[in-house]
């Protein structure tokens, strides 16, 4: 049973896919408590996995170690079974490591749930991919500030992200973020002002065109600046090289899942000419 002030061993989770008579399945999967793959299901001419995790979240100094192996021109989508806890730290906090190894023309869509602070939370995310010729990797994560009903807002203590994409074994994109609410003028205009919550949506191949750069900007463009009562604000960067990203916030978690979930299904339809997918959510 964990407790909340001891370091303990990583929690691991590993999984690789293969392709095989035009179908993806799972090839071979090892995992530790609490985490696991709650299930596969065919989804969309590739193969939906959800991950469970059966503890109530991460605790002081849980570590969890996930790593996806995705063979030649197989196609995936990893997605959570609820909402990513983080419970409050005093010293050395909580962390993820992920990793993603991408092979020639694999695909990988991985839109987990969001991830939520709660007071004096401690937590660092580092994600690294490898990518093979002509493979696709998409992402999409949300960060919430806390549980706002319960006027918990920005009373965590430190997130820190780190996201390196290599293609082979050359680094083309990193990206570092480090946040402390209580040292940081979040709400300060040219800052984050009144928005709260904010998003990202990652797309990285070497199949990107122009052409596929400017309808994913148009598309983006396209995207509704309310939702309700909740302001959105979204831009787009092509990044030096394969890349794409969007950045988005808001005053709520729900207008970014919405919004990560169009353009989502956007950069299906406009780089891999398939239909959106439909995941049912509580």
């Amino acid at each position: 049973m964990k407790t909340s002030n001891e370091r303990r061993a990583a929690t691991v989770l590993r999984a690789s896919f293969r392709y095989t008579d035009g179908v993806t399945t799972l090839a071979d999967k090892y995992h530790t408590s609490p985490i696991k793959i709650a299930k596969t299901f065919p989804l969309k001419e590739q193969l939906g996995v959800i991950i469970m995790d059966a503890s109530p979240g991460l605790l002081e100094g849980d570590c969890y170690e996930l790593e996806w192996k995705a063979g030649s021109s197989t196609h995936s989508c990893i997605t959570t079974q609820s909402y990513m806890k983080v419970h409050p730290s005093l010293t050395n906090g909580s962390s993820i490591r992920q990793t993603f190894h991408l092979g020639d023309h694999a695909i990988v869509e991985h839109m987990p749930e969001p991830v939520m602070l709660y007071k004096e939370a401690r937590f660092h995310n580092d994600t690294n991919v490898y990518l093979g010729q002509g493979a696709v990797w998409m992402q999409a994560d949300i960060l919430c500030p806390g549980r706002t009903l319960r006027k918990e807002r920005f009373q965590y203590t430190e997130f820190r992200n780190a996201l390196s994409v290599y293609y082979g074994h050359e680094l083309i994109y990193a990206q570092r973020q480090r946040i402390v609410p209580e040292s940081q003028k979040l709400a300060s205009p040219g800052s984050w002002d009144e928005m709260t919550h904010i998003a990202t949506f990652c797309l990285f191949t070497d199949r990107l065109t122009p052409s596929h750069i400017q309808s994913m900007k148009q598309l983006v463009e396209k995207q509704p600046s309310m939702y309700g009562a909740h302001p959105v604000v979204i831009g787009v960067s092509e990044t030096q090289r394969y890349g794409l990203v969007a950045a988005a916030a808001s005053t709520a978690a729900w207008p970014l899942q919405e919004a990560m979930r169009s353009i989502w299904n956007g950069a299906r339809s406009i780089l891999l000419h398939k239909e959106p997918v439909i995941l049912l959510y509580s």
